[in-house]
């Protein structure tokens, strides 16, 4: 179990060789040769970020069998690259260098929705510790305080899993650029009450039918939340999931009408991210306890939802609120991720027990490779070779 993570800039664990006085098993040759050829797959990958191949790289760390691989810290002036772009100063300005992708000249580096994998954490946790409640409950009675009278009976049906799986049906464009102010998550960034915002959205198919990638439902479960448990969800996840897992040092962004941003504000540093990683692919479990169920870590990770996103290159699924780039026909997962916008990546290979996280901010120009695919077409085939 990762206990603490390196800060390290530069740091690859590579294997010594056997002990001469003892012929090397061929398993040990096998696993030698594994490890050499992981490390020049990863020596590669690192040596096309430096080359500027994949843009702005902040950090590019590998987990294997809970052992730190490697670990790269990149250093971007980003004061001299957003000075052609409006810099001004507030939290939904991605070229304000005050909040990204760095908070406040910290450690603690922007998730964006990656944030919304762990919202359906700290969802898990609270269902399982209230079993009053469950997915099929419907949501609108879980948001009793909110200004909005739906009259259209179909959003009186939305459950806590259309939410989950991003099936509410309401009708919701998040597919243009971020400064597109017809953009729903442009405008609802820019509102006043975020709850109230997403729920005067009108329907446009029958909740649980239709994928449509939407963060106002995140910020919905972010309310959901608080009305299960009685605590704001950055209370609940410091008491449930990052006091557990040893996360002191965090930010979450705050709403204009006092909830937290579920869909994109948390900030937390690489080396706890990749706890993150660690509960899940050990089946919800930290040093022996079980911080989230296992079933919930199985069914949120696996594909729920089969090709939600065709135009993709990729035929990627969906669970709860995490992307599923790779499965089996039978609907085993091979890989499953937490997707943040500029390039913030936590993604797991279960079968090889992996962890690959990337921070960066690629947000103005679009770069020649995506870390998107390193884990799929870089890292992966190299493990598979015999």
């Amino acid at each position: 179990m990762i206990k603490t993570l390196s800060f390290l800039t530069l740091f690859i664990i590579t294997l010594i060789g056997c002990n001469s006085k003892n012929k090397e098993s061929i398993k040990d040759t096998q696993k030698a040769t594994s490890q050499n050829a992981l490390s020049a797959v990863i020596d590669s990958i690192h040596s096309d970020i430096n080359n500027g191949y994949y843009g702005l790289i902040d950090r590019f760390m590998v987990i294997k069998n809970d052992e730190l691989l490697a670990d790269f810290k990149y250093g971007q002036d980003y004061e001299s690259i957003f000075k052609k772009y409006d810099t001004t100063n507030h939290q939904y300005n991605f070229n304000s260098t005050d909040w990204h992708p760095y908070y406040k000249e910290t450690e603690l580096h922007t998730l964006q929705s990656v944030t919304k994998s762990i919202t359906s954490i700290l969802v898990g946790i609270a269902l399982v510790l209230n079993k009053d409640y469950n997915v099929s409950n419907k949501a609108m009675p879980l948001l009793n305080d909110t200004h909005i009278t739906p009259k259209d009976k179909r959003k009186q049906n939305i459950s806590i899993e259309d939410l989950l799986t991003m099936r509410s049906g309401l009708q919701w464009n998040e597919e243009t650029d971020h400064n597109d102010t017809t953009n729903d998550c442009y405008r609802l960034e820019s509102s006043d009450n975020w709850i109230d915002y997403v729920l005067s959205k009108p329907m446009d198919t029958i909740p649980g039918t239709t994928f449509v990638y939407n963060g106002g439902g995140t910020v919905l479960l972010g309310k959901i939340i608080r009305t299960i448990t009685n605590k704001r969800i950055d209370h609940w996840a410091e008491e449930k999931l990052f006091e557990p897992l040893g996360i002191t040092d965090y930010y979450w962004k705050e709403t204009p009408d006092g909830e937290i941003d579920t869909e994109g504000g948390l900030y937390l540093k690489a080396e706890d991210l990749a706890k993150i990683g660690s509960l899940l692919l050990n089946k919800g479990k930290w040093n022996g306890k079980q911080i989230v169920s296992e079933s919930w870590v199985t069914t949120s990770t696996s594909p729920l939802l089969k090709n939600v996103k065709p135009q993709w290159r990729n035929v990627t699924g969906y669970g709860y609120q995490w992307w599923i780039p790779k499965y089996t026909d039978n609907g085993k997962t091979n890989i499953y991720s937490a997707n943040g916008y500029g390039g913030q990546y936590l993604m797991m290979a279960p079968e090889d027990n992996l962890i690959i996280i990337f921070n960066g901010w690629n947000i103005n120009d679009e770069p020649q490779k995506s870390t998107y695919s390193v884990l799929q077409d870089r890292i992966i085939p190299t493990l598979k070779k015999k």
